[in-house]
């Protein structure tokens, strides 16, 4: 492993050591054991999951208790706006139109992160209503401070990704999402072997192996989907191959099963949970009832999230894999495949075949997110363990070690330019 690598991983686990000492940095005026308290007792739903999601920084009400899911939200509104609107789409492609688009992100996230800080305030003032408040200074007061807590705690999250991004290994944002979930698992696996222990039900340690072993099975088939790809053989004419016969030239087209990777569940999660945390500070009773229709332990609420899934699989796999700038490279190229005619042809097949694939891996994609439901509410899990969140961690760790392998060849390649043979 060389300096540079090293360097880099260093950087990296600076950066999420200091996401985690975020964690335990309270914000002003509250009563962290009321807080506490409160999520003991809502571990298994929605608020289990967004602690999950950050760490336990919710259950302390951090400075980062809204995460990076803000900044995600942003994202995703761009995503959106972009592939409506070609002006802004065309920024993506440009050198100084992506450092507008992501300046647009960022005052995005500024917005998002206010309102819903706002939000979050006002509902922790009403979650105890029939015991002590966990807040200990006036409420007025108390919006506005804990609003600019959490605004500066989510922009250094943000700041924190872009530098790991950029400096370091693995993709910042996915990274810190990582560390999150993976940093609650050993306290979660802990609790539930405690209560297995003390709970005198011959059938606890039943339920504990049933649990590991689905978990064991979940993550199994997880790497199985995620290594799988269709592989489309290219042909190149003679000349192109005796042209660069010193060269490695590319004789297929991958095309994974899941092209959208961990981004629909995120982006299915962060639509749905978000109108809950408005709707928590609004006491109108139409709304509220509407808040109730959403709640994330119903039926409706998780078979929305299996088709928001599907729909922003379908949506994010048509961004990322352009079948017609893929059939463009190859005419210039001198590629084809074998019994399709360049061009629009080309363009026309390899959207046939994403398309085919893309809907086995939406169902996929579904059923993974829907899982942690079926578990809390048949297998009596105490925790939330969520579909979304084993599909985070293994993806980013092998997204993680392919950037690790990745450095170690290029290391080794520029090493051997450096000395020769």
């Amino acid at each position: 492993m060389n300096k540079q690598l090293t360097n880099k991983i260093f950087f990296t686990l600076v950066c999420l050591f200091a996401f985690r000492v975020l964690a335990y940095i309270t914000v002003p005026g509250v009563d962290t054991d009321v807080i506490k308290s409160f999520f003991d007792a809502n571990r298994s739903n929605a608020f289990g999951m967004f602690n999950m999601f950050s760490g336990g920084a919710v259950e302390r009400f951090s400075i980062i208790s809204l995460g990076i899911m803000p900044y995600i939200t942003a994202s995703i509104v761009m995503e959106l706006v972009a592939a409506t609107f070609p002006a802004i789409g065309k920024l993506k492609k440009e050198r100084d139109g992506m450092i507008k688009y992501m300046q647009i992100i960022r005052y995005a996230t500024v917005f998002i992160t206010i309102i819903q800080a706002i939000g979050v305030s006002i509902g922790l003032n009403s979650a105890n209503s029939g015991g002590p408040s966990a807040i200990t200074i006036d409420i007025k007061q108390f919006i506005a401070i804990s609003t600019v807590s959490m605004l500066t705690g989510t922009m250094l999250l943000v700041w924190l990704g872009e530098q790991i991004t950029k400096h370091g290994i693995g993709n910042g944002t996915s990274l810190i999402i990582f560390a999150g979930i993976v940093s609650g698992i050993p306290a979660a696996i802990g609790n539930e072997i405690i209560l297995a222990t003390n709970s005198g039900d011959s059938l606890a340690f039943l339920k504990l192996i049933g649990m590991i072993v689905v978990i064991v099975l979940t993550i199994g088939a997880i790497i199985f989907v995620e290594l799988g790809e269709r592989r489309i053989p290219i042909s190149y004419s003679r000349k192109v191959v005796m042209q660069n016969q010193n060269k490695r030239i590319m004789n297929y087209v991958p095309i994974k099963i899941n092209l959208s990777g961990v981004i629909p569940p995120i982006f299915a999660s962060a639509i749905l949970m978000f109108p809950g945390t408005i709707f928590n500070a609004i006491e109108n009773p139409i709304i509220q009832t509407i808040n109730d229709f959403l709640n994330p332990g119903g039926y409706f609420f998780h078979l929305l999230m299996f088709l928001f899934v599907i729909f922003f699989s379908y949506f994010y796999a048509s961004i990322v894999f352009n079948a017609k700038d893929i059939s463009e490279n190859l005419k210039k190229q001198g590629g084809f495949i074998p019994g399709v005619r360049p061009g629009a042809s080309t363009a026309e097949f390899l959207n046939e075949t994403a398309s085919r694939l893309t809907f086995f891996g939406a169902i996929y994609l579904g059923l993974i997110s829907t899982l942690p439901w079926v578990l809390v509410n048949f297998m009596g899990i105490s925790f939330y363990f969520g579909g979304t969140s084993v599909l985070i961690v293994v993806q980013v760790a092998l997204d993680t070690m392919r950037r690790i392998e990745a450095q170690i060849y290029m290391s080794k390649y520029e090493t051997l330019s450096a000395v020769g043979l």
